[in-house]
């Protein structure tokens, strides 16, 4: 496992829904000149998909090199060919990401943009309707989903490239190196970076040197923190490690608050439930999100440490899926990420342990079913490696 490098001098900007992302990254591309890469796992051909994917062909057009990567089962097959069809009659590349499972189970859940290395983004967002629900099903939501992302400038812009470049190596073999080279002769080099005061570093899973890098960094901040946590996540069914972290951080006295997003998936909700009891009696305070759809996978720590990514609490993000988190060390920018978190704190409902108190045998026999048919299930995916 690499470690996690941190790089200086970074402008990070905190990108709240797809209100303040989706016309962030169009703009980005449509200002392109030499080079863009896109990886998604859900790309829509909704309305906002349809304009990403217009401002993409539109680069394409001017000459850029437009590189595309779309996840085969989080887009749909049906989908996925009639997006490849758009993007190739438009004069861009694309790749579709283990179709049909030809590489296992594993999916890239990852949703990040480089243009010309000058500008990335990073975070949560999927190229999709902010109003519908991404359950499979097109559910209206009675508000935007609450999500992030990140626009960077600077130094990690060219880690973030690199990362990039690889995967679409990986992806498309030999073929590009000739393509690649024969870009780079015509591409201007010593591009200027803009600097700003933020330490920042790209954390990545995948299923060779980084298997647990994105849980060893929230281990480590959770286990250096002092005064408080705030963590937001959708999917809530981290490991044992995980869930002693946020214990053993609030038994010592850090104000830990989990935000976990609910009403989707209804055996997942059954699965965050099993964990409640032992989480509150250590401290941690609890507040489900019902607002909306709560997609945001982010988490600020002393306002000196803050994260956002794709990267969930669950297994399949934890063990299985190719994933990648920014992490900041910025206090203004943790601070804009806690008063978000903590304005959608105010707007869920808190769990408490007395709420346990009257809850039926039935319903708590749901939970621990549930629980063990998401461990039999994991085990399954992974052949066996998913121990607590």
């Amino acid at each position: 496992m690499r470690p996690v490098e941190f790089t200086a001098h970074n402008k990070i900007t905190l990108l709240f829904r797809g209100a303040e992302f989706y016309p962030a990254l169009i703009a980005a591309i449509d200002a392109a000149h030499y080079e863009i890469f896109l990886e998604t796992y859900i790309f829509a051909l909704d309305e906002t998909g349809l304009r990403v994917k217009d401002a993409l062909v539109r680069a394409a057009a001017r000459g850029v090199s437009v590189n595309v990567i779309t996840d085969w089962l989080g887009t749909g097959h049906r989908q996925s060919v009639r997006l490849n069809h758009l993007l190739r009659e438009g004069g861009v590349n694309h790749r579709v990401f283990n179709a049909w499972f030809t590489r296992g189970i594993t999916r890239t859940h990852r949703k990040i943009c480089v243009v010309d290395r000058h500008v990335a983004f990073l975070g949560g967002l999927n190229i999709n309707y902010d109003y519908v629900s991404d359950d499979g099903f097109n559910t209206p939501l009675p508000a935007p989903r609450w999500d992030f992302a990140v626009q960077i400038n600077g130094p990690l812009v060219v880690t973030i490239h690199q990362e990039m470049q690889a995967h679409w190596m990986m992806l498309t073999g030999l073929g590009l190196k000739y393509r690649w080279e024969r870009f780079m002769e015509r591409r201007p080099m010593g591009t200027t970076l803009e600097e700003g005061p933020a330490l920042a570093a790209l954390v990545v899973r995948d299923n060779l040197r980084n298997r647990r890098t994105i849980q060893k960094a929230y281990l480590k901040a959770l286990g250096s923190a002092r005064k408080s946590a705030l963590l937001a996540n959708p999917y809530f069914a981290p490991g044992r490690k995980l869930r002693d972290g946020l214990a053993t951080a609030a038994l010592r006295g850090v104000e830990v608050t989990l935000l976990i997003g609910v009403g989707q998936f209804r055996i997942q909700d059954a699965v965050a439930h099993s964990f409640y009891p032992k989480l509150l009696r250590s401290g941690v305070r609890v507040v489900e999100y019902r607002k909306t759809q709560l997609h945001g996978k982010v988490a600020v720590v002393d306002d000196e440490w803050a994260t956002v990514g794709s990267s969930n609490w669950d297994g399949l993000s934890l063990l299985v899926n190719q994933e990648a988190n920014i992490v900041v060390k910025d206090r203004c920018f943790a601070r804009d990420l806690r008063d978000q978190i903590e304005r959608a704190v105010s707007e869920g409902v808190r769990v408490r342990i007395e709420d346990y108190a009257n809850v039926p045998w039935y319903e708590r026999a749901w939970y621990g079913a549930a629980y063990m048919l998401y461990k039999v299930i994991l085990r399954l995916i992974t052949l066996g490696r998913y121990t607590e």
